[in-house]
């Protein structure tokens, strides 16, 4: 089926497509079962997870009919453990409980329905519990990093028109006067409602409503607000499971940030599978190691700084070859760091995927293809059609540099209040595409080969001007690592009155100096190479977890 698809992109122009027919009568009925679902489902239910195959079963296409984002609870064998927090362990009868306790004590706040609820909290209960709890409630969830500072915070508080935050007595105390302008609820009272004895049952929302703003950052403005609904985060959920194949037998570790549509997935894809979620706060990658081992983790997601950390620590060999499943996200892996991952991990797969916050997930590369091409970011995910188009949306030919272009029901609603970025960014499809509507145009370059796999080229933003050439930053960053001779590398471009722009690479390691040129000099051609190469101790992250650009641009700069 994917070849026949690929030969008709490779005719019609640059573009990988992933359709979802419908699933299996079985799959079909298990969901169809709970569009309306009694209030004890769970404690009869002992069924297989939506659009999920089971060890043993043929692999069906994912369900593509979207649900109320709450009905993850009922995924899930009754005694089977869903979430795992300090708190302790919930299985699903036990989540579907807590979620229900919860949205019913959110109601009774007398918010509005889609009234928008932001919670300020490190990983716990409450923080895995609130995506499920305000889409049962009819409220719009608004999770906020908890490394953000006051000014941050406020802005998001303020930009979102929070009518109620959540979060503890030490973080509220930072904000000041006028930050806050709604309601807060503290530890205390929040236990209470998660505990309530008053419950709601499985919503009926509209899948097409809003369920959750995530908030992003750009290279320039303040942090904008991502329009989620609860069929994108659903279907989300359900295609992540399926390409994954997750099973109920899984413990996925959840160390990403979970305002990070990344590290909220994780949550969301293990109980779409019926599996069990460990979210953790880390300090160090020996906290990862030491997680991994104490709960018997086999699925593991990260961004390129936490690799180098991972593959840099000692493993206890009983976590290495416990794991079954790396993920990576959020920026691209240099091959050397591949390699590594596939020596300490011999037991696991490793996915290397793309995704925009806009439309969540675009393209995952079968592992299977990972030793002849680690460059790349694969095909489009299931419910995405992802095309590398130019800018009049006519489709690149394969081997054209373009703009990736996602369309589908994963493409988000927009940016919140701010119909002037909207517009730039989500637009009309290309002719050409599956999905017909609005498109996420994600200003990143990629090129697609006659095989349909695509390769991340760097954002367009991103591109050093110099010497009459376009350089992407991710050649020469890769190139740095490949050495030898650095951990990590961010190449940026400043003002030179003789090339246009000058190439600064800013790099962590120990050297030499004369190390690392000696090698760019015979990898990468005269245009590419370092003006400038800084050394650090360490580089700045962004509260994701990602190398922070715009920081070290800003340093540059000054």
């Amino acid at each position: 089926m994917r070849r026949n698809q690929d030969r008709r992109s490779n005719r019609r122009g640059c573009r990988s497509r992933s359709s979802a027919p419908a699933a299996a009568a079985a799959t079909a009925s298990h969901v169809s079962n709970h569009s309306t679902p009694p209030a004890n489902a769970l404690s009869l239910a002992a069924v297989a997870p939506a659009g999920v195959a089971q060890p043993g079963a043929t692999v069906q296409a994912p369900d593509p009919t979207p649900r109320p984002l709450d009905h993850l609870t009922l995924g899930g064998r009754a005694d089977a453990p869903a979430l795992v927090t300090r708190e302790g362990i919930l299985d699903y009868v036990g989540l579907e409980r807590t979620v229900g306790s919860l949205a019913a004590a959110l109601n009774g706040k007398g918010l509005r329905p889609g009234a928008r609820v932001a919670s300020w909290l490190p990983k716990n209960r409450m923080t895995a519990i609130l995506p499920l709890a305000c889409a049962r409630a009819g409220l719009v969830h608004v999770p906020v990093n908890p490394l953000l500072k006051r000014g941050q915070v406020a802005h998001i508080l303020a930009d979102s028109g929070a009518s109620l935050l959540v979060t503890g007595e030490a973080r509220l105390a930072t904000l000041e006067a006028g930050d806050c302008g709604c309601d807060a609820i503290v530890e205390e009272e929040g236990a209470a409602m998660l505990a309530s004895d008053e419950r709601l049952g499985p919503s009926g929302a509209d899948p097409d409503s809003l369920a959750a703003l995530l908030y992003t950052s750009g290279s320039t403005g303040r942090p904008k607000g991502v329009m989620l609904s609860h069929a994108n985060l659903w279907l989300g959920a359900v295609a992540v499971a399926h390409y994954l194949r997750l099973v109920p037998t899984d413990r996925v570790l959840g160390v990403l940030p979970l305002s990070f549509d990344y590290g909220q997935n994780q949550l969301l894809s293990a109980w779409a599978a019926g599996a069990c979620v460990v979210p953790i706060d880390y300090l160090a990658a020996r906290d990862v190691t030491r997680a991994v081992e104490a709960h018997g983790i086999t699925t593991l997601a990260g961004v390129p700084p936490l690799w180098v950390q991972l593959i840099e620590a000692a493993w206890p060999g009983r976590a290495a070859y416990g794991l079954r499943r790396l993920t990576n996200s959020g920026g691209r892996l240099p091959v050397s760091v591949v390699r590594r991952m596939r020596e300490l991990f011999p037991a696991a797969e490793i996915f290397l995927m793309y995704g925009l916050t806009e439309a969540f997930r675009s393209t995952s590369l079968d592992p299977a293809l990972l030793d002849a091409r680690p460059d790349s970011i694969g095909t489009a995910i299931p419910f995405a059609d992802v095309m590398a188009a130019r800018p009049d949306g006519s489709l690149c030919a394969a081997g054209e540099e373009g703009e990736l272009v996602h369309a589908g029901p994963l493409v988000a609603k927009g940016y919140w209040n701010d119909p002037a970025r909207t517009a730039a960014r989500f637009r009309p499809a290309p002719p050409d595409s599956s999905y017909p509507g609005t498109a996420v145009w994600s200003g990143d370059r990629v090129r697609r080969d006659a095989d349909g796999l695509f390769t991340f080229l760097g954002r367009d933003d991103a591109m050093i001007k110099t010497s009459g050439n376009r350089v992407s930053p991710t050649e020469i960053e890769e190139a740095a690592v490949a050495s030898g001779v650095v951990a990590e590398a961010v190449a940026l471009g400043y003002p030179d009155d003789r090339l246009g722009e000058a190439i600064a690479l800013i790099v962590r390691g120990e050297g030499p100096d004369e190390a690392l040129r000696a090698y760019l000099k015979r990898q990468l051609p005269n245009f590419m190479q370092p003006a400038a190469i800084v050394w650090r101790d360490a580089l700045p992250r962004s509260p994701n977890g990602k190398l922070d650009r715009e920081a070290l641009k800003r340093e540059l700069m000054g």
